[in-house]
């Protein structure tokens, strides 16, 4: 069985980050300890094979002092090959998964649709086909509901069952359902103990803002921000915390944008529910003001919701660094320029999403360096945690004894200039274009083998479906 000994990294969880080596034996965590020796060892570099290439039984040793090595990143929150707006993300399973694990992801979890006369099983199915053609980092599976009736219902335990312990709910879009059919899902998936991610927007505030534009600005992209208010969303991240409360459900409130919502989320969390806090990069480095652009750049960032205010990004770094956001995920769901071009005359037909899955990891390292966030609290939000609402907490997400070997390795000293040029995404922008972070991705590894390398090299097809445990609360 291959070994490989990581020597003299400084090894990072959410308690401390302390210098250590970690030996790698096949696809798991072996041992982490001081000074491992280990015979039959080989100081040398350790070059990309392919998933069939040889298996050395020799041992390769990895010089990593100076350089943090975590745990692989998770993201619980992207979209491959999803149709959306009269048109489908640029990003499928294979380039997504190729871009995700460049940036030090290891694991993303999709979310997967029951559209309207599906059954659930029929939207699992459907999703684990798109990802036939191979992955390059290992995944799971959301299940977002789009309709309550007794088959659904029946289903939501036969899921549980196929590992797919999480579900989505839409309070907005064609896919939304109405507060009872919320109630209903809710306490479906609360006896079966799975958790839930709602995207929280009110539906009928955005409906009647959206049916007053007229005129020259149907074509202003600040248009989609303005018939998005911070209220609709907080309108309902309240109402969904009181609806978690009363059915015992475990609510994740998903990519949180701005103050009024997340302050409905502490409130949930000081009264003791199950409410838990996601956002996303785009929230905290972008404000409003991309959206006063000419079309072509402004239309880049139409995202739903969408990004808020100065103060917003602000109240969001207090919140991952004080806990009240407990994940940072990407709301991955890539476009061209040309498809965004499909809204150039009316701003509700650009469809919402950009990429960051790759830059995700890279940006809150920089953060870490320029003293915004800690780089224990950095893989609590990147990795830990992700791994503790989604089921991964047995094998995923923290570097232990037993634990798959995924890691990820940066030099703090190197520099990242984020670009189209490097850039792995189909996607022909770049939202980050230009961005100098202090740190650098130098090695990838998926389960003991090294999959990326500095210069974005990627072992493709490694990546597996993983069927997910319960969720942890915490």
């Amino acid at each position: 069985m291959k070994k490989i000994l990581l020597k003299n990294g400084i090894v990072v969880n959410s308690k401390k980050s302390f210098v250590a080596d970690i030996l790698i034996e096949g696809e798991k965590i072996k041992r982490v300890a001081k000074n491992i020796k280990v015979p039959g060892s080989q100081s040398s570099p350790l070059r990309l094979a392919s998933p069939k290439g040889s298996q050395n039984s020799s041992v390769q040793v990895i010089d990593c002092k100076g350089k943090y090595i975590f745990p692989g990143f998770i993201d619980g929150h992207t979209h491959f090959d999803l149709s959306v707006a009269g048109t489908t993300t640029i990003d499928d399973f294979a380039s997504g998964t190729k871009a995700a694990v460049s940036g030090g992801t290891t694991t993303i979890i999709d979310y997967g649709t029951q559209y309207h006369g599906e059954t659930l099983k029929q939207g699992l199915k459907n999703w684990l086909d798109k990802a036939k053609d191979g992955v390059s980092c290992d995944f799971g599976v959301h299940m977002s509901i789009s309709e309550m009736n007794d088959k659904v219902r029946s289903e939501i335990k036969e899921m549980i069952k196929e590992g797919v312990t999480s579900f989505k709910l839409y309070t907005t879009y064609d896919i939304k359902l109405d507060d009872d059919k919320l109630l209903d899902a809710l306490t479906e998936i609360a006896k079966c103990k799975g958790i839930t991610g709602v995207h929280c927007e009110n539906d009928g505030i955005i409906k009647e803002l959206r049916a007053n534009v007229v005129g020259d600005d149907n074509k202003k992209v600040i248009s989609h921000a303005l018939t998005r208010p911070a209220v609709a969303e907080a309108d309902c991240v309240n109402r969904l915390a009181y609806m978690s409360h009363i059915t015992s459900a475990a609510f994740l409130a998903v990519h949180v944008t701005c103050e009024e919502a997340l302050n409905e989320v502490k409130i949930a969390k000081e009264k003791g529910y199950k409410v838990y806090g996601e956002t996303c990069p785009q929230y905290l480095y972008f404000d409003d003001s991309v959206y006063k652009k000419k079309f072509d750049e402004a239309s880049k960032y139409v995202c739903a919701p969408p990004i808020r205010k100065k103060k917003d990004i602000k109240a969001l770094w207090k919140a991952i660094n004080d806990g009240s956001i407990d994940i940072v995920s990407t709301d991955h769901c890539s476009f061209t320029k040309e498809q965004k071009a499909l809204g150039k005359d009316d701003f509700r037909k650009i469809p919402g999403g950009l990429n960051g899955v790759e830059q995700r990891g890279i940006l809150l390292f920089d953060a870490c360096q320029n003293k915004k966030l800690k780089i224990e609290r950095m893989c609590e939000l990147l990795s830990e945690n992700t791994a503790r609402l989604f089921g991964l907490w047995d094998r995923k997400g923290f570097i232990k004894e037993g634990y798959d070997a995924d890691f990820v390795i940066i030099d703090p000293k190197k520099t990242t200039v984020l670009s189209i040029k490097s850039q792995v995404s189909k996607s022909d922008y770049c939202a980050f274009e230009g961005k100098k972070l202090k740190g650098k991705i130098e090695k990838v590894f998926l389960r003991g083998r090294q999959v990326v390398d500095e210069d974005k090299n990627i072992v493709e097809n490694t990546g597996k479906f993983i069927k997910r445990k319960l969720h942890e609360s915490f």
